[in-house]
């Protein structure tokens, strides 16, 4: 009897990984899905404390492509050991904070050892040639199997046609003529792929959810390690840089103000880490103040706080200071106007 082959899929929650990994199990390949989590993939966090994205679901999108697939996903968590790929990627960053292809090679390379580790037999991802310009050309393809250690254990079936055979081709597991040609960063063929599969439903349907990707978010990574003069970072670092508005207005300390409800809550449960400020006389936002603020930068942060909230066209607001160690004080402020907010405060 011929021995049934085993594949780990690498999912990422998008579109492309699920499809690939249908592809495989049509061949009646076992697959299992493995997610590294970094610490910047947290979409379904963001989407989970933001009132204005109540609409979108509330899920791990991995989870929930695991559970659509039938399949079994391993969750591992790579917080640390991915710290060295972001601050040191051999292989540079993209437009912005992004190691793209050190972290492609990273994960490549933690998968096979996941396989060596579980009697699997090879890899698979969602790759297609062309569709991100740093870790999905025709030239970087072969770098990533090769220096992830995987080599022809890697097998991309969106577009194993325009490479060459792997090892699982060239043994006959999988059946060459039944994977595909994709290339370029049209979504169509994926589109019309998943219609054929009968999946009508998918998230990320540009694929990826690396907020390291997003230039916005990188500036504040940045921002926050040239403040510390480090670029140490823990995972609540990571949560906190995508919620509420940053804004700081001295080099020492930098505000996070909450922009809705939902935010709110979730900056609450960090009050007793930093010193917050919110309006008590009129309705505003809960704001946390990273950094050490003096007391002369006091008024300052409490303006700036008066101006996000209902008063912010009175004379006086009154903002009440919260301390770490629960020590209060309430200032009285004049709100600041918006053109008195030089553009530089805005992260």
């Amino acid at each position: 009897m011929n021995k049934q082959r085993k594949a780990v899929a690498l999912i990422s929650g998008g579109l492309d990984s699920m499809l690939a990994a249908r592809t495989i199990q049509e061949q009646g390949i076992h697959v299992e899905g493995i997610n590294f989590f970094t610490g910047f993939c947290v979409e379904g966090h963001t989407h989970a404390i933001r009132e204005k994205d109540k609409a979108k679901p509330k899920r791990n999108n991995s989870l929930w492509v695991a559970e659509q697939l039938g399949i079994k996903l391993h969750i591992v968590d790579v917080i640390e050991e991915y710290k060295n790929v972001l601050l040191n990627p051999k292989h540079g960053y993209g437009q912005h904070m992004n190691p793209c292809l050190d972290c492609k090679i990273f994960m490549v390379n933690k998968a096979k050892q996941w396989i060596a580790e579980n009697d699997f037999d090879f890899i698979i991802t969602g790759e297609v040639m062309g569709q991100r310009p740093m870790s999905q050309r025709k030239a970087t393809m072969p770098i990533v199997a090769k220096e992830s250690g995987a080599d022809d254990l890697l097998l991309r079936p969106l577009c194993a046609k325009n490479l060459p055979a792997t090892l699982p081709e060239r043994e006959g597991w999988v059946d060459r003529e039944k994977l595909h040609s994709i290339t370029g960063r049209s979504r169509k063929p994926q589109i019309t792929m998943a219609k054929e599969f009968g999946i009508d439903e998918y998230s990320q349907p540009a694929g990826g959810c690396c907020f390291l990707t997003d230039k916005y978010y990188s500036a504040k990574l940045v921002d926050l390690w040239k403040a510390r003069d480090s670029r140490e970072y823990e995972l609540d670092d990571v949560m906190l840089l995508k919620v509420g508005r940053h804004i700081r207005p001295q080099a020492h300390y930098k505000m996070i103000i909450a922009r809705e409800e939902g935010e709110g809550r979730f900056l609450h449960g960090y009050k007793k880490d930093y010193v917050s400020m919110t309006c008590v006389s009129h309705q505003g936002p809960l704001v946390l103040i990273d950094g050490t603020i003096a007391a002369e930068d006091l008024y300052l942060a409490a303006s700036i706080t008066a101006r996000y909230g209902q008063g912010r066209d009175a004379e006086q607001v009154e903002v009440n200071i919260v301390y770490q160690d629960g020590a209060e004080r309430t200032l009285h402020v004049k709100p600041m106007l918006e053109q008195d907010m030089p553009k530089a405060w805005f992260i």
